[in-house]
């Protein structure tokens, strides 16, 4: 897959093609039949399968303090949509003078003559434009005026409810990360640099990576069953994310102990997908207690993490 950053030297290849905008927040279920779509229409035309996205999303501009955390970096996101098959993905550097633009002029002027488009594919929610006046009516009368080919995909129900990268948002918030994942195209995964800790899991014989700076969604306070990431190595993990009550700290963390690694990740960038919540965070009477809680939660982590890759 090729990135775009800049439309004013966008080269012949990356033009023509069928397009797909939107924010793909998360990349579910509902963005890979878009994709699909999007693909299929693509190769009817003889183009590539080009996705317009945002960085950052116009939300983040137009209501910061309102906007919903991401549950995906674009670096993840640029991943998930390569995966899915996807010839090209332009990162636009979203401004005001693009939210601006009314849905009529964003359309002439970046599907029409930046895109050079020849084939649309939106989900029903789609939006453009200034104030999003630009809706799923607006743009079907654009595309008929420029006789330009437009696919509306239905959207992904599962267990009855819309995949929706609201209701992805909302499934963390409450630590159903089971739930995200049946709904997501890979499993949900932060990236947070490791900081140097107390050092009490290495006393205890469970050493974890601290991580900080975490810049997506995180789940809600639990222990979870997940695998960790670093350098294209990955082992079973469990993490916990919340206090340490049996310690008297009551500030939050995020700790993932990588089960069969050996070496020490201070400082390193780590990945972690979350698989299952495996228990609530809870205060045990002493720290021997806690040490055979931790054995548990490590072993339920492991078959967890090899049932998901077997």
């Amino acid at each position: 897959m090729k990135l775009v950053r800049d439309l004013g030297s966008l080269p012949p290849e990356h033009q023509g093609g069928a397009v797909a905008i939107g924010n793909f927040d998360g990349v579910h279920l509902g963005h890979a039949r878009i994709i699909e779509r999007l693909i299929a229409h693509a190769r009817k035309i003889g183009g590539p399968a080009i996705v317009f996205t945002f960085d950052p999303p116009p939300a983040r501009i137009l209501r910061p303090a309102a906007a919903p955390p991401s549950p995906t970096t674009t670096e993840r996101k640029l991943e998930l949509l390569a995966a899915l098959g996807v010839d090209t993905t332009i990162v636009y550097p979203t401004d005001q003078a693009l939210l601006q633009l009314s849905a009529r002029e964003f359309f002439s002027q970046i599907v029409e003559r930046k895109l050079q488009a020849r084939a649309l594919v939106e989900g029903p929610n789609f939006f453009f434009g200034h104030d999003r006046e630009g809706t799923i009516a607006v743009l079907t009368e654009l595309c008929r005026e420029a006789g330009l080919p437009l696919e509306i995909v239905e959207p992904v129900e599962i267990r009855g409810q819309l995949v929706s990268s609201s209701r992805v948002r909302g499934l963390l918030t409450e630590g159903r990360v089971d739930e995200v994942a049946e709904i997501l195209t890979e499993p949900y995964r932060i990236r947070g640099l490791v900081a140097r800790g107390a050092g009490r899991g290495t006393q205890i014989g469970v050493p974890t990576a601290n991580l900080s700076q975490v810049s997506t969604l995180i789940p809600a306070p639990g222990v979870y069953a997940g695998r960790g990431w670093w350098s294209s190595q990955s082992w079973p993990a469990a993490i916990n994310i919340g206090p340490n009550p049996t310690f008297g700290e009551e500030s939050l963390k995020l700790e993932a102990h990588l089960i069969g690694a050996a070496q020490d990740f201070t400082g390193q960038w780590l990945d972690v997908d979350f698989l299952s919540r495996l228990r609530d965070i809870q205060r045990f009477p002493n720290v021997e207690a806690l040490t055979k809680q931790l054995r548990v939660d490590i072993e339920l982590a492991r078959q967890v993490a090899e049932a998901r890759t077997s």
